[in-house]
């Protein structure tokens, strides 16, 4: 499949990109006199992203980075656990 297309091509295959965007992360640039003045790209690969550009944005973030490329940070793993578990955990002990 193409990668780029005009607006008028864009416009007449919409619903079949946007499901391609979507189910297959393609990416489709559309052009203006062959010139590519935006792209098409599904919702999720949006969100991700933006929420790289966001920890790239905070110094933070970026430093502790850079010190687990160093070698000199380790990330442990998190127990982590829905609201609702822990709401239901924390019932136990109001008895």
């Amino acid at each position: 499949m193409k990668t780029t297309y005009s607006v008028t091509q864009a416009q007449s295959k919409l619903p079949g990109l946007l499901k391609s965007v979507n189910e297959e992360s393609a990416t489709y640039g559309i052009t203006v006199h062959n010139d590519v003045k935006a792209y098409l790209i599904g919702k999720e690969r949006m969100d991700s992203i933006m929420e790289t550009l966001e920890t790239l944005s905070n110094p933070d973030a970026t430093n502790a980075l850079k010190e687990y490329e160093r070698g000199a940070l380790q990330f442990q793993e998190a127990d982590v656990r829905c609201a609702k578990e822990d709401a239901a955990d924390d019932s136990e002990f109001r008895s």
